[in-house]
Order: structure tokens, then sequence, then C-alpha cells
């Protein structure tokens, strides 16, 4: 372990102590006990050195804190448990991590029927503040509202936080607002990394006059989600061209979807979209899959995809990423901004507790921590035997090393990024953001309706 490791592991298990000290003190109610009275007499008997030091481990004595999610892959599950569970031994808790194909419906299931898990992973926040409403879920205590404080831009809050009031845990961050490329590519025709949009739209431009590869590879058809690609970049053209208060106001419908400026944003994708400007090698874009536009790109068909950070492994087998050395190297590009102050487009998962245990309680401080992330990020490295690891989060003060270069591209967005919002479509009600917004953009896509009807027809369905 790492110096710098150890000091911070040491300072979270001080305040850990301390938690758990002043948790169990709380319990008594004569308030004469001291920490370790709280767990059996057996305990306390056996140690009778008066050593406070062990405080924690007779306050956790062996108590198991149950999580569930939906990232169910080997590599996620095991780094998950691994990391949770590194840090349990040092507090006397034992941590069991359960990944769910149907955790959506599960997760309902249990708490209908009054056995929900002490922590779950949400990556829906409409669905987290649903259960904040119900109150199924609690909020954070004053402590691990602290640590998200510490160790998290507000941006990334703003999701785990239902009417003033933070219920939730960043856990894991996905980043969207991303343009695929080979640098080598661009080095031989002469092309630069544009900084603005205006500079991006040149270079698409340039591209098609160039007569050489598309400039863009694009497909939206992904099965009964066909369209959502789009919206990711409705979105990112929202936050680009009207900054955070528009886009704030439009997920909750402040600002309908019939607004001219959402319109604008819709329309700006389609525009970049022709025949010129793209590669669809479903031959049109919402026959191509999302999926099938790595391998275009590096056999040369496209200059340029737009997508999140999860991509990387959408590439063929073999692809090497971020290796100056390497010719055939894939590397990313910010989606370059309109008005300078360098907006992301994120996704991710955020932890809520069903209880207010002294145990759940600890474990949501641990997982708000840039040390929590660090390790998850090293354990899920070795889980998928080197390489990209799929993981990311954009916790303050994480050891950037532990990182793969392309995955520090990431980082770097990230933490040089003035605004960070949330998947719009995620944060509307289903009907909206997994229904019209939808099949509406992939009729405007395929032509067969204008920017207004498909804004108009979107807006209909908003549930009232």
């Amino acid at each position: 372990m790492s110096k710098s490791r150890l000091t911070k592991l040491l300072a979270l298990l001080m305040i850990f102590g301390l938690i758990a000290a002043s948790c169990s003190s709380d319990d008594d109610s004569d308030g004469a006990t001291e920490a370790g009275d709280s767990s059996t007499d057996e305990t306390s008997a056996d140690d009778s050195s008066g050593d406070d030091s062990s405080g924690e481990a007779m306050v956790f004595d062996g108590e198991v804190v149950t999580i569930t999610g939906p990232e169910r892959d080997d590599p996620s599950i095991a780094s998950i448990n691994d990391t949770l569970n590194a840090w349990g031994d040092t507090v006397g808790l034992v941590i069991e991590y359960t990944g769910d194909a149907d955790w959506e419906a599960n997760i309902n299931t249990q708490v209908e029927g009054g056995n929900p898990p002490n922590i779950s992973f949400f990556p829906q926040p409409g669905k987290l503040a649903d259960f904040a409403n119900d109150g199924a879920i609690f909020p954070l205590s004053a402590e691990a509202d602290a640590a998200v404080d510490e160790f998290w831009a507000e941006g990334f809050q703003l999701n785990g936080n239902v009417d003033g009031v933070q219920f939730g845990v960043p856990a894991k961050t996905d980043l969207k607002s991303l343009v695929w490329y080979q640098p080598a590519k661009f080095e031989e025709a002469g092309y630069a990394v544009p900084e603005t949009f205006e500079e991006f739209t040149a270079l698409i431009d340039q591209m098609a006059a160039d007569g050489g590869p598309k400039p863009l590879c694009v497909g939206i058809e992904s099965g009964q989600a066909t369209g959502w690609p789009y919206t990711d970049w409705v979105e990112d053209m929202v936050l680009r061209l009207h900054g955070a208060e528009v886009y704030d106001g439009w997920v909750t419908n402040e600002i309908p979807f019939d607004d001219p400026r959402i319109q604008e944003a819709m329309q700006a994708p389609v525009d970049l979209w022709t025949e010129d400007n793209v590669f669809a090698s479903g031959g049109s874009i919402p026959a191509t899959n999302f999926a099938d536009n790595g391998q275009p790109l590096v056999d040369g068909q496209c200059y340029m995809h737009r997508q999140a950070n999860f991509f990387a492994g959408l590439f063929p087998e073999g692809t090497q990423f971020a290796d100056p050395a390497n010719p055939d190297a894939v590397d990313v590009f910010y989606f370059p901004d309109v008005n300078g102050d360098r907006p992301v487009l994120t996704a991710g998962i955020f932890a809520a507790a069903f209880d207010e245990n002294p145990a759940t309680d600890a474990v949501m401080q641990y997982i708000a921590t840039a040390d929590y992330a660090e390790t998850r990020q090293q354990f899920q490295t070795e889980a998928v035997g080197g390489g990209l690891s799929g993981y990311l989060s954009a916790a303050i003060g994480q050891d950037p090393s532990v990182y793969q270069p392309l995955e520090q591209s990431f980082l770097e967005i990230l933490d040089t990024s003035e605004i960070a919002r949330f998947d719009g479509s995620d944060l509307m009600p289903a009907d909206v953001g997994a229904g019209t917004f939808w099949t509406e953009g992939t009729s405007l896509v395929n032509g067969d309706s204008d920017v207004a009807t498909a804004a108009g027809r979107i807006q209909e369905s908003w549930p009232s």
C-alpha cells in the first residue's frame, strides 16, 4: 500500500471510529456506558484493557450490510465486494453486494414486502426521488452529507438531492460528452482537434469538402430503445446552447419541449447528420445500431463518433487506446462547447439507504470517499486483466495513476468541467424520457416529421 493510501485509510479509520463510538453512545439511554458496552457483555469483559483504539471493532462486531444494484457483470460485482470488504475488515463489517439483472422490479418488490437491502445503487435519479418521496429511503446523516460535500462537486450531487435534502451518495460516473477519433488520421489529413463548437462544425464542413472518410459515424438503433443516442445529442446541445438553468427547467417540464430553445437543440444534430457528413453502416442512421460505429471508425470510414466513455468496450477486439506510438490508436476529445462554460453530460449511480443503522451509515460515508473510488478502480482493473476497467468516478482526490491513459483523459474532462448535468431523459417521466422522446426523435431523424411536430407530440405526452 502506498504512503498516500495508508494515510487516507488511517484518517478514515479515525473518522469512522469516532462516528461508531458516537452512535453507540447515543443508543445508551443513560449515557453512562462506553462504546463497547452496547455490544455483548462477553465482548466487554474480554476487553479489559480500556483501550479505545478498538472501539469501532466492538461496535461493528461482524455486522452484515447488504447492498443491491444493477451492476451485474463479473468484474463490477467482484470489485465492489472486494473494495467494500477490504475497508469493512478494518471496521468489523461484512458487506455483501448482489448484482441484479431485474433490479428495478425486484427492489420494488423488496420494499413493498418490507424486506429491502440496507443500501441499494440507483441508476435513475427519478426512481431514487420516488422512493424518497414515499419515505422508503432515508436522508443522509450529517456525516455522510459532509463526506459527499468533501469529495463531490455540486454538479454531481444534484440528482441525489430531493427537495433540498440529500438522499443519494454518488458512487459511479459515466461521461457522455466525448468524441472518439484517431489522432494519427487527423494529423495525416492536417486536421486539428476543435476547441469550440464553431470549430467542430467547421471541421465537419472541411472533412466533407475534402471528400475522404465521412466526418461522423452515427447510428441510433437500439432495439426497443431506438432513439436514445439522439436524445443524448439533444441533451448535450441544450447544455451547450442554453446552459444549466434552461436544462434544469427543461427536464422538469418548467420549460416545455415546444419551447423554441429546446426545438433549436433538437434540430442541431439533425442539421449535422446529412448524407455528406455521416457514415451509417446500416444504410441510414435509424437503421444503424449505436454499437456498430467503432468498426467503421478504425477502418477509416469516418473520422469521429460522439459517444460516452463506455463505448471503449464496443471497439473491435485488440483496439489500442491513447497510445501515441500506435498510428491506429483511438483517443477522445471533449465534445466542444458553445459559450466557454465547458458543460458535461453525465450518467451514473447513487447509493441510498433503507435504514438509519450506524453500520449502514458508515458504509454510505465510505462509498462517498475518493478512497472507495480509487480502490474500486484498482480492483476492477485487476478483474478485467488490466487495460480499461469500465469504471469511472468523478470523486475529488483520487490518484489518477490508478487509471489507464484513456481513462485519465475522461477524468481530466470531468475535472475541468464547469457544469455537470445528469442524462435528461433519465430524469424525465418514463413515458417521455424512455418513450416519446425516443420515438419522436427517431421520426425526426428519419425525416418523417419536422422539429415542431416532434416537439409538440413529446410535450403532449408529458403526464399531467
